[in-house]
């Protein structure tokens, strides 16, 4: 009978994937770290790992980027500002080394592109790529039988349209596959790679000011994620929500002279994913709501469905503060913060990150400063190099 044995220096990452609570289904750790970092007080899904920012611009500014201005990468973030971006074709290339404090090797990539078609179309595609790791396998004998490496990707293609000089609308459709054991077996049941398909909708405001004196610009985004089907990892087991989330965010950018500019963001996110009840030993709901509900009632009850009420409604949004300093469209600074309730994931910590562009190329870099004892993510880095072809505009 084959079962999974971790080198000394592994989380036991495959065990837990074998257990039927989802509660502990993508948990690194002792201590229950989900493997977007947080921490497992956090409402669980499947593939948490679509809620990770793959891009160093954003994650130098406390991860936010709802509406911060357009790039390649807000095939992630929001979709629909794809159609005020300047290049006919932007490319971007991401990683990050991840829970690094935990396991050594596992690792996210994330590779977008976008094509302007006209003056109002624009069209998107990415792939994210999250590597768990490697895990050796053995049998009951300790015999080696080779190694594994659980793996999680998704695929996106998205669309935005201009509708006037300052409102657009953007929709993505996404194809989703984990792969997080080898064909093990559990209770007769073989345990398999889950697939799904998603979608976002997503819209963007921005409208020129005048504030201080200066030029200025005020954006609004939002953006709904993952609203797609559930997913299971054997034929008759149970089905899991996917992480569906509301992004809502504003940025402000200032340009004090020719060469001086600076932006502030606020984002907020939450899960749109129903809140598990309080249950008895006899699996009674005590307090809450049913959460073996559709995906489109599930949805509509996240907002609603909290066990102890309105106040941990208001716990399961995470803010992001953020600033971006320019100097001369060349050299940038970021600074943010990211912060979610104790209750509800746990992650806290200070972001800083920095941008550089020559020509028709463009490096961006973050860093997140937080506590090496509490922090999964402490000292994570991310990169980001940009690539603008065709005949757009160059800075």
């Amino acid at each position: 009978m084959k079962f999974f044995s971790l080198r000394a220096r592994y989380i036991l990452l495959a065990l837990t994937l074998l257990l039927p609570s989802l509660a502990f289904c993508q948990v690194l750790g002792p201590g229950g770290t989900n493997t977007n970092g947080s921490s497992s007080t956090q409402i669980p899904t499947a593939v948490p790992f679509l809620l990770i920012t793959p891009d160093s611009r954003s994650g130098g500014m406390g991860e936010a980027g709802v509406a911060i201005s357009p790039d390649v990468n807000a095939n992630f973030w929001n979709p629909s500002k794809l159609a005020f971006m300047e290049g006919d074709n932007d490319l971007s290339a991401s990683y990050s080394p991840w829970l690094r404090n935990l396991v050594p090797d596992v690792s996210l990539s994330y590779v977008s592109y976008a094509h302007r078609l006209d003056d109002r179309n624009s069209f998107g595609a990415s792939l994210r790529y999250f590597n768990l790791g490697t895990i050796e396998l053995t049998d009951a004998n300790q015999q080696s039988l080779g190694t594994y490496t659980p793996n999680e990707f998704s695929v996106d293609g998205s669309f935005a349209r201009k509708f006037g000089n300052n409102f657009s609308l953007g929709l993505s459709l996404r194809f989703i596959h984990s792969s997080l054991a080898n064909g093990a077996f559990l209770s007769g049941q073989q345990i398999k790679a889950a697939n799904a398909v998603a979608s976002d909708i997503s819209l963007y405001y921005k409208k020129q000011l005048q504030e201080f004196g200066s030029d200025a610009e005020f954006a609004f985004g939002t953006d709904i994620s993952n609203i797609g089907s559930k997913v299971s990892y054997t034929d008759n087991g149970t089905k899991y929500f996917l992480p569906a989330n509301l992004k809502l965010g504003i940025a402000n950018t200032i340009n004090m002279d020719a060469t001086n500019s600076i932006t502030f963001a606020l984002d907020f996110n939450k899960l749109l994913v129903p809140t598990p009840p309080i249950v008895d030993n006899n699996g009674n709901i005590i307090k809450g709501q049913s959460d073996d509900v559709s995906v489109p009632t599930g949805i509509f009850q996240s907002f609603t469905d909290a066990p102890n009420g309105f106040s941990q409604e208001m716990q399961e949004i995470s803010i992001s503060p953020g600033l971006e300093y320019w100097y001369n469209k060349v050299f940038a600074l970021r600074a943010g913060y990211f912060y979610q309730n104790a209750n509800n994931g746990g992650l806290h910590y200070f972001t800083f990150g920095t941008g550089l562009r020559y020509d028709i190329y463009a490096f961006d870099f973050s860093y997140i400063a937080a506590s090496q004892q509490n922090s999964p993510l402490a000292n994570t880095l991310r990169f980001t190099l940009m690539i603008n072809f065709g005949s757009g505009k160059k800075q």
